[in-house]
């Protein structure tokens, strides 16, 4: 699968995009688990690699591609963390946890690692996401990180994270089925 490929509403709640990148599969895991890899493309922080395990998520987007932060987003400016709890762990295959628990109604991100030939397969199916909003939201967010982790696993400099969050989403909410 491109990076143009869209990912889609696969149940209510539920939003799943899927990548095909440089492998192996350990060194993906890597860049899923630990912190410093994981702060090139999505957020750094600690994980505890086990159920129950706390994750902290400490996201600063400008530093992800160097673009600034839009005015809309700018409460983001000097970052964010989210908070989890890991619910599933089956290294180097499978990683779920919680989402920003601190809103208290916090959805569930999984990562599915398979092996395709010479690349490997990552699969992202983020739920509980209740309103279409959240939805378009997060499809684009995740849209947006995995093109740079793309690109940081094919040794290319970065996209721009805020650019093309823009792009996708205005095509997420095109594509995204209304509630």
């Amino acid at each position: 699968m491109s990076h143009d490929e869209f990912g889609t509403v696969i149940a209510p709640h539920t939003v799943r995009i899927e990548r095909v990148l440089p492998g192996p599969v350990e060194r993906v895991w890597e860049y899923l688990t630990d912190s410093e890899k994981r702060g090139k493309w999505l957020a750094a922080g600690e994980m505890e690699l086990h159920v129950g395990g706390r994750v902290e998520l400490r996201f600063f987007h400008s530093g992800l591609s160097h673009e600034p932060v839009p005015e809309r987003y700018a409460v983001m400016r000097d970052g964010h963390v989210h908070t989890g709890r890991v619910t599933r762990c089956e290294p180097p295959f499978l990683l779920a946890y919680t989402w920003a628990e601190q809103t208290g109604a916090p959805s569930e991100v999984t990562f599915e690692v398979s092996e395709r030939g010479a690349e490997v397969l990552l699969v992202v199916t983020h739920r509980r996401l209740v309103t279409r909003a959240d939805r378009v939201s997060v499809a684009s967010g995740w849209d947006a990180h995995l093109g740079i982790l793309e690109d940081v696993l094919s040794g290319r400099a970065p996209r721009g994270f805020w650019s093309t969050h823009a792009q996708r989403e205005a095509e997420y909410e095109k594509r995204l089925p209304r509630d």
